[in-house]
């Protein structure tokens, strides 16, 4: 049983299924894992906008979902997807492109 947090949300960590790297960090809840698994692209539920969504519904830059893990308390999720064009909104291919040298 995955464990949802107080709102009904689960973080989602994805990874690019060929080179590994993390792509962004978004969160799910239990329609959104519904529809991931019915639909085979990552699906996701936008907080800041109170709504369910699918990964590219706009931009065209999907991820297919290639396999869906939890975590050993099973309180966040890891998908393993192919990525179509770039992961972050502001055009780089990964939402983790700033190195810190520090704390800013």
């Amino acid at each position: 049983m995955l464990k949802f947090n107080k709102d009904g949300l689960i973080p989602v960590v994805v990874q690019d299924a060929r080179t590994k790297e993390v792509l962004m960090l978004a969160y799910a809840n239990e329609e959104a894992l519904r529809k991931t698994f019915e639909t085979g692209f990552a699906h996701y539920f936008s907080r800041s906008r109170k709504k369910l969504w699918m990964k590219g519904e706009e931009s065209g830059n999907v991820q297919k979902v290639i396999e869906v893990r939890a975590d050993c308390d099973k309180d966040a999720l890891l998908y393993i997807v192919e990525q179509r064009g770039v992961a972050c909104h502001t055009g780089n291919y990964s939402c983790f492109f700033r190195k810190l040298e520090g704390i800013e």
